[in-house]
């Protein structure tokens, strides 16, 4: 059977991506067809892949303005011709799920989210600083938005969702079943060593990931914080954090795990869908400050991988942190736990569920 993979963008490297990869390597030979692809921003093995970027690639300055063209993103899906390939796998948060496949082919998808920005108008315009102008600009274009997006989830045959809050999202938005896969964790090497003196925060540096409260409470509490990755909210984290906070910058996998290795505690002060920067701090043996709220309940454990704090304010998270400088985690049980979200795991269930689904489509 001829694959396909089908992926939002390729022009910022993260979780998805990282789900991306892994699917790449149950299927090495499926291309992937993708909106927009910037070489620069992904790892050097992207380029050794069969990469087929849509004719959104050729608008003028899209590596700039990819946002402002948001309704080009369904016309740029739907115009791909799939018509060669038996089963499609897409990879999707906003678009990729709809694509058109031929009659008889199968579509499976990979849900990371329905779309955030349409669902989850409010808390996505907050964060984004969108004025009143702007908001009530987008108010037709989100409706059609929703649209589209209720309208193309019928187009996928079978649903697997990261969390069992995604899988929530796609029922109560889509009235579609779906499975539930966590997403891929890289498990390096390990041995146990004495947790450092700083606390580590990163990723992808945009509004709706809250680093602004972790820099604020680190700075309050003059303890040190570095900030790994980079994005178009760095300048205003900068700008509010004091001298004990450090911005590194975009880093190598080696440097991020060292990072983990290092720090006393990972804060995570977002909402995420999953979050699989978490899992990574606990790989390495170390414990997790994590908002009490979507895929952050499913993978940490309180009290043995991690605490939580219930509230999105400086000061919950400052108790939170003030609280783990007195407190003793068993490095060898965090490890323990990280390890069941190692990638042999999803490649091992995403192999048995997309044979099992394709098995169940030939009856």
């Amino acid at each position: 059977m001829r694959v396909a993979l089908i992926h939002d963008y390729l022009n910022q490297y993260g979780g998805a991506e990282r789900v991306l990869e892994a699917l790449h390597d149950l299927f090495p030979d499926a291309p992937v067809f993708t909106s927009i692809y910037d070489p620069a921003t992904m790892p050097a093995v992207f380029r050794t892949w069969d990469i087929r970027a849509s004719w959104m690639q050729r608008l003028p300055a899209w590596r700039r303005l990819f946002r402002a063209y948001v309704l080009l993103y369904p016309l740029a899906f739907e115009s791909f011709d799939l018509s060669a390939y038996d089963v499609l796998i897409s990879s999707s948060s906003a678009f990729a799920k709809g694509v058109i496949p031929r009659p008889d082919a199968l579509h499976i998808c990979y849900c990371h989210t329905p779309m955030r920005f349409a669902w989850r108008t409010s808390d996505y315009l907050a964060r984004e600083a969108f004025g009143a102008t702007q908001r009530a600009a987008l108010a037709l274009p989100l409706v059609l938005l929703r649209m589209w997006d209720v309208l193309s989830a019928q187009r996928v045959d079978a649903f697997i969702a990261n969390s069992r809050v995604v899988a929530q999202r796609i029922w109560r938005y889509y009235r579609r079943k779906a499975a539930i896969i966590p997403p891929p964790v890289d498990l390096p090497p390990w041995r146990e060593t004495p947790p450092g003196a700083y606390f580590l925060a990163g990723g992808r540096l945009i509004p709706y990931k809250r680093l602004d409260l972790a820099v604020r409470a680190c700075t309050r509490l003059r303890l040190p914080l570095k900030i790994f990755g980079d994005g178009r909210d760095r300048a205003r984290l900068q700008a509010m954090a004091g001298p004990t906070i450090t911005f590194l910058g975009r880093v190598s996998e080696a440097e991020r795990q060292a990072l983990f290795a290092g720090c006393r505690a990972f804060i995570f002060p977002g909402e995420e869908d999953f979050g699989i920067a978490p899992l990574e701090a606990m790989a390495a043996g170390r414990p997790v400050i994590a908002y009490a709220a979507g895929g952050a309940l499913e993978t940490v454990v309180e009290g043995v991988t991690g605490r939580f704090f219930h509230q999105q304010t400086v000061e919950d998270v400052m108790d939170a942190i003030a609280a783990t400088l007195t407190e003793r985690y068993d490095a060898c049980a965090i490890r323990r736990h990280a390890e069941q979200f190692g990638r042999e795991t999803f490649l091992e269930r995403m192999r048995l569920l997309i044979e099992d689904i394709i098995e169940r489509s030939e009856r």
